[in-house]
């Protein structure tokens, strides 16, 4: 029954309110999460009134769950902020203070978190890309020596190595493909949960948003007057409903289709690197050319992962390098190994 479940998950929502709320050590953060519960309490009373009017007179109970229970138990333990994305898929609203800094007005909040959000989503597509790059690299260049090791032929070693890039490209893709699928459709559902209640409870909704807007700094006349500014504007509101109670940006959820070919490319491109020298030489010569060719693309990508570690660049670059040279000599001794006992 849906209207049962609406009432159940916000009796949800309020009971995992208050876990967060009796862990959390800031008080502006604390009375946050108080009020929400509140909130929610109030909006499960709609709820429970239709249930009523239903001519279901029999006593709502509310009792949290397995689930409900393992969470709170990991609330207590590690914290909310470490259960944020767990605790948006359980309809608990405000995780987005976790992310986003206090703000001194509503022009400058708005402003900093809707930057916040492109900047975020430019450099983590930027540094996917790199790792992608990276993952393909080390992988076929470790392909590539583990066969060698096991005294492997030219034809056999190029073979594996054009093998180990389609397989290990087409696993990513796919891999990515699922994972950001699930993950669009968690948001979706999420908005369109958000939507819902917007249509049901505008008051209600203004409210949560006024006690986020509060926890962020803003003083309580102008955090109610943008709460009020928001909700009636149909135009914006859900928008920014979305953005500041779960954290998300509606109108970047993320391609599953093109983060899937954004990392097959990825990683086709690192692992094709190695096998470079091997479509022109044979024997030590194209050995020689592929560790240096891997080499000198790894002590790159190091360097450019620094960009986001705030490390010396050429400390990085070399940590880079010691950790490929390090995955490729190990393969190479178990393929010599094995080449061994096979022969």
């Amino acid at each position: 029954m849906p209207v049962l479940k609406n009432w159940q998950e916000e009796k949800q929502s309020a009971w995992l309110y208050r876990k967060i709320a009796a862990r959390e050590m800031d008080i502006t953060r604390k009375k946050l999460f108080y009020d929400l519960a509140d909130g929610a309490d109030k909006q499960a009373f709609i709820w429970e009134e239709k249930i009523k009017t239903a001519d279901q007179a029999k006593p709502l109970v509310y009792r949290p769950d397995f689930r409900t229970r393992v969470v709170g138990i990991l609330i207590k333990t590690v914290g909310a902020e470490s259960m944020r994305y767990i605790l948006s898929a359980m309809k608990v609203r405000g995780m987005s203070i976790y992310s986003a800094p206090f703000a001194a007005s509503s022009h400058s909040a708005a402003t900093h978190l809707e930057s916040r959000h492109k900047g975020l989503n430019t450099a983590g597509n930027f540094r996917a890309a790199v790792f992608g790059v990276n993952d393909g690299l080390v992988s076929n260049m470790s392909l590539v020596l583990g066969v060698l090791g096991a005294n492997a032929s030219h034809h056999m070693i190029l073979l594996s190595g054009i093998a180990g890039l389609l397989a290990g490209a087409c696993s990513m893709a796919a891999g990515e493909y699922v994972s950001m699928r699930s993950q669009r459709e968690f948001f979706e559902y999420q908005i369109a949960l958000e939507k819902e209640e917007l249509e049901l409870y505008p008051e209600e909704e203004m409210a949560e948003l006024m006690h986020i807007y509060r926890a962020r700094g803003i003083p309580l006349d102008e955090a109610k007057k943008m709460a009020e500014l928001v909700i009636n504007d149909p135009s914006r509101a859900l928008d920014t409903l979305a953005r500041e109670e779960l954290g998300l940006n509606p109108n970047d959820l993320g391609s599953p289709v093109g983060a899937a070919v954004a990392s097959f490319l990825a990683f086709a491109t690192g692992a094709f690197i190695p096998l470079v020298p091997l479509f022109f030489h044979a024997g030590h010569v194209a050995l020689f050319y592929s560790i240096g060719l891997t080499g000198i693309a790894l002590f790159l990508i190091g360097g450019m992962l620094s960009l986001f570690t705030s490390r010396n660049a050429l400390w990085s670059g070399l940590r880079m390098l010691l950790i490929g040279a390090t995955a490729g000599g190990l393969t190479f001794l178990i393929g010599k190994l094995i080449g061994t006992v096979w022969q």
